[in-house]
């Protein structure tokens, strides 16, 4: 995983993308993709007026329907601005309320003990409209 992160103006900013060397297994290839579509799931939900936690459960749903939500250990996100980590926390059972111009990440993540993990994050603010990656890099499946 290679996590980026630059402070501009004093304020920072955060992505994560996986890339896998050497061979890559099946199943590996498969959790990608649901990480994948979890994070997308989430970016969707973003939107004035959605909680954190309703952001949280749209990744958390694809990844149980795909039988890897034991895997997925931590939050969907947090807040960013003048602190890397801010509120608000993007995770289960929160209930803070979207609001435009917030910056949140998302980032779903699976995580397998002793051999491999996954996550795939981005910067997404808050519009009128529902919500906007700031980080608009490629998410294809990388092996090198």
């Amino acid at each position: 995983m290679c996590d980026f992160g630059v402070i501009l103006s004093g304020y920072c900013s955060d992505q994560t993308r996986t890339v896998w060397v050497g061979s890559v297994a099946d199943d590996a290839r498969q959790a990608y993709e649901a990480v994948k579509e979890a994070q997308q799931a989430a970016i969707d939900a973003v939107k004035p007026g959605a909680t954190t936690g309703e952001v949280d459960a749209a990744a958390r749903k694809v990844l149980k329907k795909r039988k890897l939500d034991r895997y997925f250990t931590h939050s969907t996100g947090h807040g960013v601005g003048l602190e890397i980590h801010e509120a608000p926390r993007v995770a289960a059972g929160q209930e803070e309320i979207l609001q435009p111009g917030m910056v949140i990440t998302i980032e779903p993540g699976v995580y397998f003990p002793g051999k491999w993990g996954i996550r795939i994050e981005d910067m997404v603010v808050v519009t009128a409209g529902g919500g906007e990656v700031l980080t608009p890099t490629g998410k294809e499946f990388l092996a090198v």
